[in-house]
């Protein structure tokens, strides 16, 4: 008896085991939005049209069909750390919404279950859920909530700053 369940006939056939892989074809294209190294404004930051794209040899697309587009031509796009509201200047409330809670506390306690370290004593409990919410509580969540905000900016809360 073979080992492919087959009795011993020898007239079988072994038309499966001919498997031979297609072959691909690579193309060696740059991808789109490669920028060439000359491409970089004064502070090193790529320069972009009004849609995003990386503008080429120095001119903007101009076929969008979006009149704004030609008010950025030229500029800078900014990095995401420079739209960072800082502490003194936040606008919105410092209460956490629900919403808020509800994903801290998740994703502490995933973190627990996946054996970080516990910020405060733990008096028995062994649910992650029950200390996410003790660590919660006491303020020693260690993540950051960050708000975006309708201008694209956004502020970064401590769950400490948070009531």
């Amino acid at each position: 008896m073979s080992d492919y369940g087959g009795g011993e006939h020898e007239e079988h056939d072994d038309t499966g085991f001919d498997y031979e892989p297609p072959e691909y074809e690579y193309i060696d294209n740059e991808p789109e939005d490669y920028v060439e190294p000359e491409q970089h404004g004064e502070n090193g930051y790529a320069i972009v049209n009004g849609d995003g794209q990386p503008v080429q040899n120095g001119e903007g697309n101009g076929v969008s069909g979006d009149p704004n587009a030609g008010a950025s031509k030229g500029k800078v796009m900014l990095q995401q750390r420079e739209k960072k509201v800082p502490n003194d200047q936040r606008t919105t409330t410092p209460y956490m919404t629900k919403y808020e809670r509800a994903r801290v506390l998740g994703t502490r306690a995933l973190q627990i279950s996946m054996n970080a370290p516990i910020l405060v004593d733990l008096e028995g409990e062994t649910d992650p859920l029950q200390i996410a919410l003790k660590e919660l509580a006491q303020k020693k969540i260690p993540l950051i909530v960050r708000r975006y905000l309708p201008d694209g900016w956004y502020e970064d809360w401590t769950c400490e700053e948070l009531l």
